[in-house]
C-alpha cells in the first residue's frame, strides 16, 4: 500500500485540485486519478495541499501565523526583496576576514540577486582562488539572525557567512568554527525539514533536491495540523461540513504526549536522532506518535555533566521543571505557546504572566509586589524563572530555559539522574510511544544511535559492537547490518570478509556510496584496483560533492600510477573544493612535474 501510494504522491505531486462532479455531489473526495466516500477520505487522502488553501476559511490565523518565527522561518531571496531597506538591515555589502583560515569574505548584491563570496589572495594582493555564488534562500526569521542557501547542480548548501542579529554582523555560519567547509556543507533531510514547510529532497542523497527543492518554503499549517486534503475537500460541500467529519489534527484535542510530539520534531533534538527502519523525515504525521518515525535519544546526565544546553532541548527542559512534575505530565508545549501567535519582546512578559497565572496567582510568587515592580519590565514571571541564556553552539545567539526554575540556580532534581530503564540503561529515549515507554527500539536504530555517539564517545563503542553482532544474526538482509559488518571487518583488516559485508550491502542497496568508497578500499588492499577505480568513479556519479569519495580515487590513480588521471581528478576535485590549500598545493606539484605540452 505504501508503495502504491508513493507513486500516486510522486505522479500528482503536492497539488489538490477539485472535481466539478465531486463539488457538486459534495461527498466525496479525489484520491489519485479516483474518487471515494469521505468517510474513507482521511484514511486514503494523504496529501498536502499548501497553506494557502487554508487561508479563505482561516483569514486571520493564517495572517496572525505568517508574522510569527515559524511563519517566516524560511525566504526565498527574489529580486523583489532586494530592497534598499533589507541592504541596510542585513548591513551590506559586507566583508568578513578570517585571520585563521587567511581568508576573506564578501556579501553583496548585483542586478537584483545576493551573492556570497570567499576567496584567498597572495602577498601581491592576486586572487589564489574565488569562489562565488548566489544565495536563494535565507533561514531564521531573524531574532538571532539569518543562515543562507545556495544551489549548486541541484544540490542545496550552507553558505560560510551567516548574519548575527545581536552584533548586526557578518560571520561564520554556525557549525564553520569546527571545519573548513567552503560552499560545500550540504544540506541535509534532517536538518532542512525543520527549517521549512515541504522540502522535497531526493532518497539516498547528501544534499540532493528535486527541480523545485520545496512545495512550500516556510513552515506552514499543515506541520502541525497534518495533510489538508481530505479536510479541504471535506469542508467544500456542505454535506461534508455537516458530517463533522473534519479529518484535520487539532493539537490541542490530542492527549498531552501526542501533542508535544509535534513540537518535538524540530524543538527537542537530544545528542542523536535516528530514524526508524524503513522511515523517512517526511514520513511523520502529526497525531501519530514521534517515535513510529524517529527515535530521539539522549545521554544520561551525571552530576559531573549536568543537562545545561538550552539549544532545542525545549521539550526535555519542560518536563525537568516542577511544574511539568506537578501536572503529573499534563503540561505540554501548548499550555503556555499558541502557534498561531508570537508576542513581540514587549508583549511577552505580560502574555506570558497570563499564562503563568492559570496555575498560580500573584500571592504565589514569594517576591514582595513592591520588589517585582521595580524589574524591569514590572513583574515579569519569565524574567526570572525561564531567563534567555546563550547558545554555545551559535555564535551571538540566546533562547530561553525551559526549565522554570523557582529561583536562580537552582539544583537539579534527583529524577534527572534516575531516567534510564532496565530495557535501555545506557541511553534515555525522550519520545517513547505514549503508554508503552518500555517498548524496546529495534536493533538497527540502535545500531544507528550507539555509532554516531561512539565517535566521540568512546563508551559506546562495545554498545556498538554487541548489537553489530546481534543484527549480524538477525538482520543478514539488512543493508545497513551489512555495511556495518563491513566496515568492522575493514578496520580490524579482515579484507576477504569486509568484502563479502560490502558487496552483500551493495547488492541489497546499488544506491549506498559511502559503502561504495569503503568497498573501493577493500579492493584495492586486495590488489583489485582497477575495481576500485570502477566503483570510486560510479560512487562519485551518486555522490558528486563528497570529498571523501574525490580524494580517495585520486589516491588510486596515484597507486596506479596513473597520473595524468590523478591530475584531472584533482583539478575535478578543486572545482568542488577551491578553499582546500592542501590540495591545491598537490596540484601544482603535479603541474610542475607535468611534461611540457
Amino acid at each position: 500500500m505504501k508503495t502504491r501510494q508513493n507513486r500516486i504522491f510522486r505522479r500528482y505531486g503536492m497539488h489538490f485540485g477539485f472535481s466539478i462532479l465531486a463539488l457538486a455531489l459534495g461527498v466525496w473526495a479525489a484520491v489519485g486519478n479516483r474518487y471515494v466516500p469521505i468517510a474513507r477520505a482521511a484514511q486514503t487522502t494523504d496529501r498536502y495541499v499548501g497553506s494557502e488553501a487554508c487561508a479563505p476559511c482561516h483569514a486571520s490565523l493564517y495572517k496572525e501565523f505568517g508574522k510569527t518565527s515559524m511563519g517566516r522561518s524560511m525566504a526565498a531571496i527574489t529580486a523583489v526583496e532586494m530592497t534598499p531597506a533589507l541592504l541596510e538591515a542585513m548591513h551590506l555589502p559586507a566583508t568578513y576576514d578570517d585571520a585563521k583560515l587567511k581568508r576573506h569574505f564578501s556579501v553583496y548584491a548585483q542586478d537584483g540577486k545576493l551573492y556570497q563570496s570567499e576567496f584567498e589572495t597572495d602577498a601581491a594582493g592576486k586572487d589564489v582562488f574565488r569562489d562565488t555564488h548566489q544565495l536563494k534562500w535565507k533561514i531564521g526569521a531573524g531574532e538571532n539572525g539569518f543562515g543562507m542557501l545556495t544551489d549548486r547542480d541541484g544540490y542545496l548548501f550552507q553558505a560560510p557567512l551567516s548574519f548575527y542579529a545581536k552584533p548586526q554582523a557578518w560571520g561564520p555560519s554556525p557549525g564553520y568554527e569546527f571545519a573548513d567547509y567552503g560552499f560545500s556543507r550540504p544540506i541535509l533531510a534532517g536538518c532542512i525539514v525543520c527549517h521549512s514547510g515541504s522540502a522535497r529532497p531526493v532518497a539516498s542523497t547528501n544534499g540532493r533536491y528535486e527541480s523545485e527543492p520545496f512545495s512550500e518554503i516556510a513552515i506552514g499549517c499543515e506541520r502541525c495540523h497534518g495533510p489538508g486534503a481530505a479536510h479541504v475537500q471535506a469542508m467544500s460541500s456542505k454535506e461534508g461540513r455537516e458530517a463533522n467529519e473534519h479529518f484535520i489534527v487539532n493539537p490541542a484535542r490530542l492527549k498531552p504526549d501526542l501533542a508535544n510530539n509535534i513540537c518535538m520534531y524540530c524543538h527537542q533534538t537530544g545528542d542523536v536522532r535516528v530514524l526508524q527502519p524503513g522511515k523517512g523525515y517526511q514520513d511523520f504525521r502529526p497525531g501519530q506518535p514521534l517515535n513510529d518515525t524517529l527515535a530521539i535519544l539522549k545521554v544520561p546526565p551525571t552530576r559531573e555533566s549536568p543537562p545545561d544546553d538550552d539549544h532545542l532541548e525545549h521539550y526535555y527542559s519542560m518536563t525537568l521543571s516542577k511544574c511539568y512534575r506537578g501536572s503529573a505530565g499534563r503540561l505540554s508545549c501548548i499550555t503556555c505557546h499558541d502557534p498561531h501567535v508570537e508576542p513581540t519582546a514587549q508583549e511577552a512578559p505580560a502574555y506570558f504572566n497570563g499564562r503563568c497565572l492559570t496555575c498560580h496567582t500573584n500571592q504565589s510568587c514569594r517576591l514582595a509586589m513592591t520588589v517585582r515592580a521595580h524589574s524591569t519590565p514590572a513583574n515579569n514571571c519569565i524574567g526570572c524563572h525561564m531567563p534567555k541564556r546563550d547558545i554555545r553552539v551559535i555564535s551571538h545567539s540566546s533562547v530561553t530555559n525551559h526549565r522554570i526554575l523557582r529561583e536562580p540556580g537552582e539544583p537539579f532534581p534527583e529524577i534527572v539522574f534516575q531516567q534510564t530503564r532496565p530495557s535501555l540503561p545506557d541511553l534515555i529515549h525522550l519520545d517513547p510511544a505514549p503508554g508503552n515507554a518500555d517498548a524496546p527500539i529495534p536493533p538497527i536504530t540502535l545500531l544507528q544511535a550507539y555509532g554516531e555517539l561512539a565517535e566521540n564517545k568512546p563508551e559506546y563503542t562495545a554498545p556498538y559492537l554487541k548489537v553489530l553482532d546481534r543484527l549480524s544474526q538477525s538482520e543478514s538482509e539488512n543493508a545497513l547490518a551489512q555495511a556495518a559488518l563491513g566496515r568492522r571487518d575493514l578496520k580490524n583488516r579482515d579484507f576477504l570478509q569486509a568484502a563479502d559485508h560490502l558487496r552483500h550491502s551493495l547488492q541489497l542497496d546499488p544506491v549506498q556510496p559511502a559503502v561504495a568508497g569503503d568497498m573501493a578500499e577493500v579492493l584495492q588492499k586486495l590488489g583489485k584496483t582497477e575495481e576500485a577505480v570502477t566503483l570510486l568513479r560510479k560512487a562519485i556519479d551518486q555522490d558528486p560533492f563528497n570529498p571523501v569519495l574525490q580524494k580517495k580515487l585520486i589516491v588510486v590513480y596515484i597507486g596506479l600510477r596513473q597520473y595524468p588521471d590523478a591530475k584531472a581528478a584533482l583539478e575535478q576535485y578543486l572545482k568542488f573544493f577551491p578553499q582546500d590549500s592542501f590540495m591545491r598545493q598537490m596540484l601544482t606539484r603535479a603541474q610542475a612535474s607535468s611534461p611540457a605540452q
